[in-house]
């Protein structure tokens, strides 16, 4: 049995949609901090009434700016880091303890100051890059930073009410990053799944194949001329009988000395008919070969349905004679068997017989060439072969 060949390998990506959440978790994370850290610093910047701090108002947004170019530059390349988050809500920590300094209090009331805007937006970010459990604590950080700070600023209500919006939005962003890697999860499985399936079924449909040609190869050359020899087509001493015999032998058990082309290489068709010709030395078999050149693996696939249907005239056509007629039309490549055998009825053939279905039609299909049988019982066979010569 000849070895299942293994199907290409396509080297898909394994986590699909694991990979693309990835890269949401990288800019959508960049893309909040970014756009906030610029808006942050326009509000701070706008309101500066006592006793907000020049100086410690002015080092905080410009830190903040340029750790929001910071944020995104090293999430946009290299995907949201734990140390990232960490980093952002430890500034965002330290941001809030100092509100008193840093947050007018006309703005302070309602969760409205930049600095509640900072507090959310690393608690929505934290999870992106964190376990369940560590966002949770994170946010819980955050929130319970931002009340410490709105009680130093003497805002207790503020620190009470934003502080438990905050725990909300904690739980709320930990809910959304969990469905949306569970969700992520389960695609992939889906994937993988389909991918083991599509790949087992190549890999039977291969075999499925390579059986196949086994079996065409073994009915078309030991078994062919056995038969052959049994009906009495053909002579024990007979030319042909030891021409087939030996084309048999390095058919099935010196497959080395065939040489192995490149399938769209071009080859002389004729050239491979007058092989199979010889072949048949001694029969009455009249050959007509126009000079023509196609691809390697049609013409192996014409030669070797030509070959099958000749064998089928010396088996089932004592005392008929033969032709092989080869020939190009404008847009095609026609090759014609003809007897004047008995002929034969094509649709009382048994599904299990290879000599038309699979050594002849799915020899051609295989190619994308055609077969036409022109038979009935008593009035010989005409088999023609066509290939559509699109180059």
């Amino acid at each position: 049995m000849a070895p299942v060949p293994e199907p290409p390998d396509a080297e898909p990506t394994a986590n699909p949609a694991g990979v693309a959440l990835a890269r949401v978790y990288a800019l959508f994370p960049a893309a909040i901090r970014l756009s906030c850290g610029i808006a942050v610093a326009a509000v701070a910047l706008a309101v500066r009434v006592p006793p907000v701090e020049a100086v410690p108002l002015a080092l905080a947004v410009v830190g903040l700016t340029i750790w929001s170019y910071v944020f995104w530059r090293q999430t946009v390349d290299n995907g949201i880091k734990p140390w990232v988050v960490l980093v952002d809500c430890a500034l965002t920590i330290v941001v809030c303890l100092a509100m008193r300094v840093l947050v007018a209090p006309t703005v302070m009331p309602g969760g409205v100051s930049w600095v509640a805007v900072l507090a959310s937006t690393s608690i929505v970010i934290a999870p992106f890059a964190l376990r369940e459990v560590h966002g949770v604590l994170l946010g819980l950080t955050v929130a319970a930073a931002y009340c410490a700070g709105a009680i130093l600023a003497g805002h207790p209500d503020e620190a009470i009410s934003h502080s438990a919006v905050l725990v909300v939005q904690t739980f709320l962003a930990l809910g959304l990053v969990y469905l949306t890697r569970r969700s992520a999860r389960a695609a992939d499985s889906v994937f993988t799944a389909y991918q083991r399936t599509h790949r087992e079924a190549v890999i039977a449909r291969a075999g499925r194949e390579a059986e196949r040609k086994q079996n065409r190869d073994l009915h078309d050359t030991v078994l062919s001329t056995l038969t052959m020899v049994g009906l009495g087509g053909v002579a024990a001493q007979s030319p042909m009988l030891r021409a087939r015999a030996s084309s048999d032998l390095r058919t099935l058990f010196d497959p080395a000395r065939r040489p192995v082309l490149d399938p769209t290489a071009k080859v002389s068709l004729d050239e491979r008919l007058r092989l199979i010709v010889e072949r048949y030395e001694g029969y009455p078999l009249t050959a007509a070969l126009e000079p023509c050149l196609v691809p390697s693996a049609v013409a192996d696939a014409i030669a070797e349905s030509a070959d099958a249907a000749l064998s089928n005239v010396v088996r089932h056509g004592e005392g008929s004679v033969a032709w092989l007629r080869l020939h190009r039309t404008r847009d095609a490549v026609v090759v014609e068997v003809i007897d004047v055998g008995p002929g034969f009825d094509m649709a009382a053939i048994p599904s299990y017989r290879y000599g038309i279905r699979e050594s002849i039609m799915a020899r051609m299909a295989a190619v994308g060439a055609t077969v036409r049988i022109d038979t009935a019982p008593g009035n010989g066979t005409r088999i023609h072969l066509e290939w559509a010569d699109v180059g």
